[in-house]
């Protein structure tokens, strides 16, 4: 193995995305870092999607294919990165697709500043082909304790799994919860700790796709609920490690209150999980009013709550409507 090109092993989890998978694809095998692996693991798809698979096996060398019986995104992930050969994991959603030379732009920010993990930017593409992104340029390196307080307050660095490339010594001890959602939540904190201090990019070079059926932006269900669950031993994890970052563990805490709530405004069912998060948000409404790094978004929500939630409902609505015609 070349010590200045390491192998880097790409985990491509894949249920049912026959449709999207070829873009996906494409992107991967033309990367310009061409020492690389992509793992596919076949979470129990149909037999169309599982052909795809095997199809490129003849298409590119560099690709293996694995077939498991369904366990869920993370069991997915755990499984490719349990079978992957690389020196550095990267982890990208199919039903996504990367810029060209994305893979190099991590690896070079983690050969520039010596680190065990790399974070570049991504754009949000939607279906009528409007694409939002920062338009940032330049890189630095952060200690963890920096990097988790711009995440809490989703200052430019997000807890996604993907954007971002990992030495493969920093999954010894850490995996994907098994049956979660949101289980990067749950995880890019500790990579974050684990690796001490991080290389961020600020150039965006991953393409998230937003999609109608998405977790995120499908209906309300009880599942969802894990959101709440993850960030919370996320924020009990980080203030025990970094005590200072109390206000941005609330705020993130909050933040996760407003995006469950804005998802639970039209049922009828989970009157008490819903109550709890009013009280909640209103218990903390002087802590995040008071914190000058909190958004402007957060204040303005927490403001409207505190009046009526009958008021907070008609505008999010309203807000959500004109968005969705965007």
């Amino acid at each position: 193995m070349n010590l200045n090109t390491p192998l880097i092993s790409i985990i491509l989890p894949l249920y049912n995305v026959e449709n999207y998978l070829p873009k996906c694809m494409e992107s991967l095998i033309n990367q310009t870092y061409e020492n690389i692996e992509i793992v596919m693991v076949d979470d129990g798809s149909d037999s169309v999607c599982a052909k795809l698979c095997d199809d490129y096996l003849q298409i590119d060398g560099r690709v293996k294919v694995f077939h498991k019986k369904n366990g869920g995104l993370s069991d997915a992930r755990n499984y490719g990165i349990e079978r992957a050969s690389g020196e550095f994991i990267a982890c990208i959603d199919p039903d996504d697709y990367v810029d060209l030379d994305y893979i190099e732009y991590l690896f070079k920010l983690i050969k520039k500043y010596n680190t065990k993990m790399s974070v570049c930017q991504h754009r949000i593409c939607y279906s009528n082909g409007k694409v939002i992104e920062l338009n940032l340029d330049g890189s630095e390196i952060l200690c963890a304790e920096k990097a988790l307080e711009r995440m809490l307050y989703n200052d430019v660095i997000d807890t996604s799994a993907w954007a971002k490339l990992y030495h493969i010594s920093l999954f010894d001890k850490i995996r994907y919860p098994k049956g979660k959602i949101f289980e990067d939540i749950g995880t890019t904190y500790l990579f974050m700790i684990q690796s001490e201090d991080i290389a961020i990019g600020y150039e965006s070079k991953y393409n998230y796709v937003i999609r109608s059926n998405s977790i995120v932006n499908s209906n309300f269900n009880e599942n969802k609920l894990q959101l709440l669950e993850m960030t919370d031993k996320m924020s009990a994890d980080v203030v025990e490690k970094y005590p200072l970052l109390n206000r941005a563990v609330l705020r993130r805490m909050v933040y996760a209150r407003f995006s469950t709530l804005n998802q639970m405004l039209d049922i009828t069912t989970h009157k008490k999980e819903k109550k709890e998060i009013i009280k909640f948000v209103k218990s903390h409404s002087f802590d995040i009013l008071s914190d000058k790094k909190a958004p402007t978004r957060d204040k303005v929500a927490v403001v409207i709550l505190n009046v009526s939630y009958p008021l907070y409902k008609l505008i999010w609505s309203k807000y959500r409507k004109r968005k969705m015609k965007e």
